[in-house]
């Protein structure tokens, strides 16, 4: 059996090495480096960069546990480029290692569909390369929206691509958009000097999580000094050489340095030909698939950010895992309702399953449809000896007592949201999780009261 994946981001790769394990002859193409935009120009970039973030953090509040550090503390900008760059190009010499393990043929170049059993590879020599193959993997991800209301220049009104590459700190600079890449680039940005201002036409910060998370990350940028300007939208942008002036609908102007749009991501299907071979899409370009991640062609598989599912990465590897399970004739189905999702920033914010927002948009209740744990991390002794007070969990359980969401605001939560995300996956009981012994001291001690305050039994919240 011969597959050939188009695309190698995480999906992408990661549904190449799974199939070429599985017993495939794979092939990987790739019109860019590996590791997609995750690797490349979203996820581990950023990482990068916030973790000198946590590092300043730490050393400007070092006196607070009895270390002295004498002399100015300075941010070396190039040094944090430096060792971002070295980071990725290290992952990327790893998964093209991987590849080489696995078996899996790399192809350098842009893939494009000839029928539902032929790729065409264009490389960067003009030359087309023809590939015969049994089935075809399109991992193709997105890139930066950018309307052209915004009018996006990649010199002053920039990307989330350009941002990550300056060898300067920006003097000032304005996010447009308020979701996950605004508020993890705007902390970490204004933390290196950047005087940063935040404008989200919602009403609140990462609207897409319930209203006491969003509390919880404005009272940080406030405590920071982040200028954050929700509900008012951008009525005009106009750039210069040296700035760009930015009007919003509550009739305020503002300058900056930059720019920064940051409004989401737009599927990449460019040049790949799915009009040609009948590929169905739907209206905001994406291809559609059935819960296979199967398209409506023959041996046609879809996977990531070029399909209607959540653009995450870790959503992306699973897709890829279930698309080739499938076309090994497993049957396997792709679920969606116990998607983590994290943002970086500092506290870090964490969900999974039902949000409480999306329960009170579909009419249903408190204490009548679904009931609510929380506990805040300052209840801790772990906490208050890490000095990492700030935040809470909460667990949201139907009237069966079975887990249906659930969010995390605070020191590690990224890693603490598996274990709820378990339990949402797996359809366990507040009982059953809740029984289990949770090591002590530790911040995920949280997660146990929480649990423990749906039924009030809490013992460590007055």
């Amino acid at each position: 059996m011969k597959i050939t994946v188009i695309g190698a981001g995480p999906g992408g790769y990661e549904a190449a090495i799974y199939a070429a394990k599985k017993g495939a002859e794979v092939i990987l193409v790739e019109k860019d480096q590996l590791g997609g935009t995750c690797l490349n120009r979203g996820c581990i970039p950023t990482k990068a960069f916030l973790a000198s973030y946590d590092t300043l953090c730490a050393v400007e509040n070092a006196a607070t546990f009895g270390i002295n550090i004498t002399g100015e503390v300075l941010v070396d900008y190039p040094t944090i480029l430096e060792r971002k760059n070295k980071l990725m190009d290290s992952l990327i010499k790893g998964i093209n290692y991987l590849c080489e393990k696995a078996g899996v043929t790399i192809i350098n170049g842009m893939g494009s569909l000839k029928d539902n059993k032929t790729v065409l590879v264009t490389k960067e020599d003009g030359s087309v390369e023809e590939i015969k193959t049994d089935y075809i993997i399109l991992a193709t991800g997105s890139v930066p929206m950018t309307p052209s209301f915004f009018k996006v220049d990649h010199n002053r009104v920039i990307t989330s691509d350009e941002v990550l590459n300056f060898n300067t700190v920006p003097s000032s600079m304005i996010i447009v958009g308020g979701g996950v890449i605004g508020c993890e680039i705007g902390q970490f940005l204004h933390a290196m000097g950047t005087e940063m201002t935040i404008v989200e036409a919602l009403p609140r910060l990462m609207a897409t999580m319930d209203e006491d998370v969003s509390k919880q990350i404005a009272r940080q940028f406030k405590k920071e000094k982040i200028k954050v300007i929700c509900g008012d939208g951008i009525t005009e942008i106009n750039s210069s050489n040296a700035d760009v002036t930015v009007k919003l609908e509550s009739g305020k102007e503002l300058s900056a340095e930059y720019v920064l749009v940051a409004v989401g991501r737009a599927p990449f299907t460019k040049g790949l030909n799915l009009e040609k071979i009948g590929v169905k899409v739907c209206e905001q370009g994406k291809v559609l698939v059935d819960e296979y991640m199967k398209t409506n062609i023959d041996n046609v598989f879809a996977i990531g950010d070029v399909v209607p599912s959540v653009q995450l990465a870790h959503v992306a590897s699973k897709e890829g895992f279930i698309a080739v399970d499938n076309i090994f004739g497993e049957k396997k189905a792709m679920t969606y309702h116990a998607i983590p999702g994290c943002v970086f920033t500092n506290p870090e914010l964490a969900s999974c399953g039902t949000l409480e927002k999306d329960l009170i948009a579909s009419g249903k209740e408190p204490d009548v449809d679904y009931r609510i744990g929380t506990f805040d991390f300052r209840g801790l002794g772990k906490a208050q000896a890490s000095g990492h007070i700030t935040g809470f969990v909460k667990v949201i359980a139907d009237m069966d007592d079975v887990i249906i969401g659930a969010e995390i605001v605070g020191a590690r939560a990224s890693d603490m949201i598996q274990v709820l995300t378990t339990a949402v996956e797996c359809g366990l009981t507040v009982k059953q999780v809740s029984s289990s012994i949770f090591p002590h001291p530790t911040m995920c001690e949280a997660i146990m009261e929480a649990l423990h305050d749906i039924h009030k039994m809490s013992v460590h919240k007055a």
